[in-house]
């Protein structure tokens, strides 16, 4: 029977081995996994390679996975905001690598490893720093830049509702990167807010199927004074 469903957090997590690649998700503050990000720093893994669209806000999060020294390397499009002073602070030291690429790039990249694709043309940031190195062709008149595919060996992704057979569905924008990260990693966990009976979710309505889905935890759901979904300490 195939049940993906782990009892907590610690136990989805079990294994990450120190320098792996991990995926994030998360655009902004919406559809961020806190729970997962916290359970992978008490797991302990190290050097890791973290892909996600920013750097971390606050010292929460991404914020505190950098600042517990566990990132050596971080792809991503938006490394500076104005509370990402963990990151600086750790940039501006040399402890921490990172790798700047244009959002669209990010989100294609991360798909074309999904998809099986080699990598693509595209003419973002051509003849910029960030093109330094790479292979560039002339396509209809246009310069384009060769980019490749990111893959990891571990997704974080926080969903809405799921099955023990690991489909999920999403929230509004907490979808952003989930899906597509999901399809990218060799294993992949998920946090739900409700976990129900196969055949329960509208088979047109799930965004991401249990194939690309290693193991769901469910986590608490509460409503704040203003009415708001937040997720439960």
């Amino acid at each position: 029977m195939i049940d993906k469903v782990a009892a907590s957090v610690a136990q989805a997590l079990e294994g990450v081995p120190d320098g792996a690649t991990v995926m994030i998700g998360g655009f902004g503050t919406a559809g961020i996994p806190d729970k997962l990000i916290d359970g992978l720093i008490a797991q302990g893994a190290r050097d890791l390679t973290v892909v996600n669209n920013n750097a971390g806000n606050g010292d929460t999060g991404l914020a505190a996975l950098l600042k517990a020294g566990r990132v050596r390397k971080i792809i991503c499009s938006f490394p500076r905001q104005a509370d990402s002073w963990v990151f600086d602070g750790l940039y501006r030291s040399g402890r921490i690598e990172l790798e700047l690429v244009p959002q669209g790039n990010l989100a294609e990249r991360i798909r074309a490893a999904g998809a099986g694709i080699g990598g693509f043309f595209t003419p973002t940031g051509y003849g910029t720093e960030l093109a330094k190195g790479k292979e560039t062709r002339e396509i209809d008149g246009r310069m384009h830049v060769f980019e490749s595919p990111i893959h990891a060996d571990l997704a974080l992704v926080k969903a809405e509702r799921g099955d023990r057979w690991g489909n999920l569905t999403y929230r509004m924008a907490a979808r952003n990167f989930g899906p597509v990260m999901a399809m990218a990693a060799r294993r992949t966990v998920a946090t739900v807010h409700e976990i129900v009976p196969l055949g329960a979710l509208d088979p047109e309505a799930i965004v991401t199927p249990g194939i690309f889905v290693s193991h769901i935890v469910r986590i608490a759901r509460t409503v704040t004074r203003a009415g708001g979904i937040r997720q439960a300490a």
